[in-house]
This record gives structure tokens, C-alpha cells and sequence, in this order.
């Protein structure tokens, strides 16, 4: 029996180095941008960004830096907001709810209690309708941004890319990465679609454009 097995395993090994190939260069021939946009277009690219966040539910307000305490004021509700370490002071200014720190980490129990949290990102992907939060500065952790009912985001025209291999390469592979598109959903086996079932339910993006 011992002879049988050791027969069979060294036709295996001589089929796999008959067969395997010489390792290469990886291949790097796939489409480096979005379908149809010139990543120099930048009118084109935050209008896709935007196109995809609408599909997908999301809100989507686009502003001068000069208004985005007001436009925060108005779309945050009235109650209570957890806002990360870093996010600018300046956009809430205008706002009269309660902000939340995060500082030490709240328990699941008391983030599931707060009406929003409002973040920066580190990146946004136009084609994908992306955000990518890396736990930097304005960002917070991952599950500050799960537990609450509204997400409300603010993003820099400048870190708007048109597609994920852009993205990939201007990210830090070492950071907690997490990639939000649109608000939380999912469906069932009758592909009945319910929000909010493992982050978010309603998601605000507010895109700053000059």
C-alpha cells in the first residue's frame, strides 16, 4: 500500500514540474482608470463620484468650503452626532447638537444611542462610489462609524480618484482600511432589500469643491 501511495504522489510531483511555469512579471495590463473618464477630467470625475453615491441611496451635497458648516447644520439632526478626534471644529460650528467624543471608546451599547457620526475619509473612488476611512485624523474608529444611524462624511474634491487601482495606490496597505459604498444594505433570498442591517442607514456626503 505504502509503495501504491508513494507512486501516485511522485507522478504528482513530476505532472506540477512538468507544468508549472516560470514565475513573471505580474500582469499589469487592466484598465488603470474609469471607463470613459480621463483622470485629468475632474469635473468628470466628481460628477461620476457623485452619480454613484446617488444610486446607491446615498445624499449627496456639493459645496464651496465657505459653506460646509452650514450645509452640516443642516443635514446632521438635531441630537447627538459622535465626532472623531480631528475632525475640523470649524464645520460644527453652526450646529446645535451634542457632540460625542469617542475618547475613551464608547461601548457598543452607548454608540447604538447616538443619532450620527461625521467623519473625514482618506480617499473616495468615483467609478465605485467609494469612501475609504483609514483611521486617521477626522475618521475615528471602525465601529463609531457602524453603529450609528446616519454616517455623514466629508470629502475633499482632491481625494477623489476615478477608480479603485488609483485608489490602491495612494492608500497605506499598514492602515485599518474600511471601504463604505453607500449606505448599509442587504437582501434576502426574495431580494428584498432592508437598510441598515450592519452599519448605517442613511449616508451624507458632503463634497467639497472650492
Amino acid at each position: 500500500m505504502s509503495s501504491a501511495r508513494d507512486d501516485i504522489l511522485a507522478r504528482v510531483r513530476a505532472a506540477n514540474a512538468t507544468q508549472r511555469a516560470e514565475p513573471g512579471a505580474v500582469p499589469r495590463t487592466y484598465l488603470r482608470h474609469a471607463p470613459g473618464i480621463d483622470p485629468a477630467d475632474r469635473a468628470a470625475v466628481l460628477a461620476l463620484f457623485a452619480e454613484r453615491l446617488v444610486e446607491y441611496g446615498a445624499t449627496v451635497h456639493r459645496v464651496r468650503s465657505a459653506d460646509v458648516a452650514a450645509v452640516l447644520a443642516a443635514a446632521l439632526p438635531e441630537g447627538s452626532a459622535v465626532v472623531p478626534g480631528g475632525f475640523p471644529a470649524p464645520w460644527l460650528a453652526e450646529w446645535t447638537g451634542a457632540v460625542i467624543a469617542d475618547t475613551p471608546p464608547l461601548p457598543a451599547g452607548r454608540l447604538d444611542t447616538v443619532d450620527a457620526v461625521v467623519t473625514t475619509c482618506a480617499a473616495a473612488i468615483a467609478d465605485s462610489g467609494t469612501l475609504v476611512l483609514d483611521g486617521g485624523p477626522g475618521q475615528g474608529r471602525r465601529a463609531a462609524t457602524l453603529l450609528p444611524d446616519l454616517h455623514l462624511c466629508v470629502v475633499q474634491a482632491d481625494q477623489v480618484v476615478s477608480s479603485i487601482p488609483e485608489a490602491i495606490g495612494a492608500l497605506n496597505p499598514r492602515r485599518p482600511l474600511t471601504w463604505i459604498s453607500g449606505p448599509s444594505a442587504t437582501a434576502d433570498i426574495e431580494m428584498i432589500r432592508v437598510q441598515g442591517v450592519h452599519g448605517p442607514r442613511r449616508l451624507t456626503v458632503v463634497l467639497v469643491e472650492g
